[in-house]
């Protein structure tokens, strides 16, 4: 393949297979999303800035990274409110994605493939389905990150495995009374 240059740029492409996960929940959208909320904490981008300013050395930021993390080891980077999106086609619906993570967690799989990090911060999607009932969505990290071949990276991978399978049964579990 040739760019815009006529420079020759080599693409290779690869196939792996991904685990799903999907818990059902008959807790309500509303409760299922703030418990998965109150166990995340929220990464504050001054960490970031303050390292490319040269503002702060490298144990202060993981210090302050450490801090931010929530109960499941995870960080809050951002959401998706599709719900929002689909109502611009006429549909509503409950449904968001959120964006989490731990840069400390990523930077154990980042050293050894750079490539990691198309898959670092994770992916979770919650939302109502047809018949009321609360989704929530994900693919598991060590199907995703698998494809490196790379035991270091794997049992990083294993690790996210157990802390997103921790995050999503406590954010969907139905208490008895």
């Amino acid at each position: 393949m040739r760019n815009k240059s006529n420079e020759i740029v080599s693409v290779k492409t690869s196939t792996f297979v991904v685990n799903h996960v999907m818990v059902e929940s008959d807790k309500e959208f509303d409760e299922v999303t703030n418990s998965f909320e109150r166990q995340l904490g929220k990464f504050d981008t001054s960490v970031f800035e303050s390292l490319s300013a040269g503002s702060s050395n490298a144990e202060d930021a993981k210090s302050r990274i450490e801090q931010m993390s929530g109960k499941s080891g995870f960080m809050l980077f951002g959401t998706i409110n599709h719900g929002l999106l689909l109502s611009l086609s006429g549909k509503d619906r409950k449904v968001v994605q959120y964006v989490i993570g731990n840069p400390l967690i990523a930077i154990q799989m980042t050293q050894h493939n750079i490539a990691t990090g198309l898959y670092a911060p994770l992916r979770v999607l919650i939302y109502e389905d047809d018949q009321g009932k609360t989704c929530l969505e994900y693919d598991k990290p060590s199907s995703l990150f698998g494809q490196f071949g790379d035991d270091k990276i794997a049992s990083v991978a294993n690790m996210l495995d157990h802390k997103l399978e921790d995050l999503a049964r406590v954010a969907t579990e139905c208490k008895e009374d």
